[in-house]
């Protein structure tokens, strides 16, 4: 069989079958296609551990990150254990093939303080009452105050609010719906911009849309423009030259388990399928902890 066949052919059966989140297929696409490239349009058959390790090798050379490496090493393995198992190819050449492990880098996060000035300064913003100052308010108050996935704020509708409860349900990876509580404050800021922003936004628009979080133009809003506001507010605040809503999420994590919340609760919250991705925040607040102790202690 072709590889660009049998490669679209297994991306086909991430999203159907797996079911995997659009970010995971498009990556295993262009790490497959890549794949491609180098082997130099041999068919699916002729493709041995060499040629995996010349392929991993050449971005070795290009200078891609350990992470993307590992990635691509998994991406394979995955791609070649679905071959296997339908009897496209007679032996896996992954097997063996190995990768540098990806390290782990510890998230970045907002103090305390810093989110407490953020979100006072937008909701100071939000107080005239434009629409797009009320939304944005609504969004960064909501990302910080539930942790949930920009991806997940994207696709909300108002019928997936409670404000009364003051709770959201949202659609996470592999289609898995879960409830996840917000405070009083982000709740402050959805009431605010669902009646008195929104509607102005819903009024700019072609055609109806349940979206809670419009755009200018009052269609549904994208990852790209979340992605924005996020970067624009929130790098000067961490010092970081590039960010994105992925902090707010990170920061969230990391403020529930210095106040004290179980390890438990935060990956139902978070929607995490592992624990073992949860446990990384508890290793920011133990640095949290550590650089505290450094700087108050007399013996430290």
């Amino acid at each position: 069989m072709d590889l660009a066949v049998a490669t679209e052919a297994f991306v086909d059966h991430l999203e159907r079958v797996r079911r995997l989140s659009p970010a995971t297929v498009k990556a295993y696409r262009s790490d497959l296609r890549d794949l491609q490239t180098s082997a130099g349009g041999v068919d699916l058959e002729d493709v041995d551990l060499e040629v995996l390790r010349d392929w991993l090798w050449r971005a070795t050379q290009r200078g891609d990150a350990r992470s993307t490496l590992a990635r691509r090493a998994a991406a394979a393995r995955s791609f070649f254990g679905w071959a296997h198992e339908r009897e496209l190819v007679a032996h896996d050449p992954s097997l063996r093939l190995i990768a540098p492990k990806k390290g782990r880098t510890l998230p970045t996060v907002a103090s305390r303080d810093a989110m407490t000035g953020l979100l006072d300064s937008h909701r100071a913003a939000a107080e005239a009452g434009d629409p797009i100052a009320l939304r944005d308010h609504a969004i960064l108050e909501l990302l910080y105050g539930s942790g949930i996935r920009v991806s997940e704020l994207c696709g909300l509708d108002v019928d997936d609010l409670d404000l009364d409860r003051g709770t959201a349900r949202v659609l996470g990876k592999g289609a898995k719906e879960r409830v996840v509580p917000y405070g009083a404050p982000a709740r402050d800021a959805l009431e605010a911009y669902l009646r008195r922003g929104r509607p102005v936004l819903v009024a700019r628009g072609r055609t109806f849309t349940p979206a809670v979080m419009l755009g200018s133009r009052g269609a549904r809003i994208g990852p790209r423009a979340v992605y924005e506001l996020v970067a624009r507010v929130l790098a000067p605040v961490v010092g970081a030259e590039t960010i994105g809503p992925h902090a707010l999420r990170h920061t969230a994590a990391t403020h529930l388990l210095d106040g004290g919340a179980d390890l438990r609760a935060v990956q139902e919250i978070l929607g995490h399928a592992s624990l073992g991705t949860t446990q990384i925040y508890t290793h920011v607040s133990a640095e949290r902890l550590t650089a505290t102790y450094r700087l108050a202690h007399p013996r430290a």
